[in-house]
């Protein structure tokens, strides 16, 4: 029994990595839980975003970009709402804002709902959205850009 509880958490800690760095892996509607997982008793930033048609995004990804250029702890996990077919798109996007070596994902569901649905039931598209996580995972919900005053605050307190 408890062998196969150690292989579920191993699997899921493997599905939970991206590939390598500035490449995105594939999020699908498991991928929250394994990236819980993999923070377990940490705080994190969980970031919805889209390279296609979001312009308050990349307001979001500069902040980001400006804190993980200046050397400052970040904790984020980026995820694209894009199909995958926009992969490259998002890896020079994330270049462009200094992410690319941050934990980064792409929806990969042909019924985006259904992702969307296992992040958040009461999230219906809008972006950027964000999930602000603390050490128990209890998480704070943010629609819309984050603002620096309360990005800031927020890694004060974590």
């Amino acid at each position: 029994m408890m062998r196969r509880f150690l292989i579920a958490i191993v699997a899921a800690l493997a599905s939970a990595a991206p590939a390598h760095a500035g490449d995105p892996a594939s999020f699908t509607a498991d991928s929250l839980a394994g990236i819980e997982a993999r923070y377990a008793g940490r705080p994190f930033i969980l970031s919805l975003w889209s390279v296609n048609d979001c312009s308050y995004c990349m307001a979001e990804l500069t902040l980001f970009g400006k804190y993980a250029k200046a050397g400052k702890p970040l904790p984020l996990v980026l995820v694209a709402t894009d199909g995958p077919e926009f992969t490259p798109a998002i890896e020079r996007t994330l270049g462009r804002f200094g992410l690319g070596g941050k934990d980064s994902w792409v929806f990969d569901d042909a019924i985006p709902e259904r992702l969307r649905g296992a992040v958040d039931p009461t999230w219906y598209g809008e972006l950027p959205r964000t999930y602000l996580y603390d050490a128990h995972h209890r998480r704070e919900t943010v629609v819309g850009a984050l603002s620096e005053k309360k990005l800031e605050r927020w890694l004060q307190q974590h």
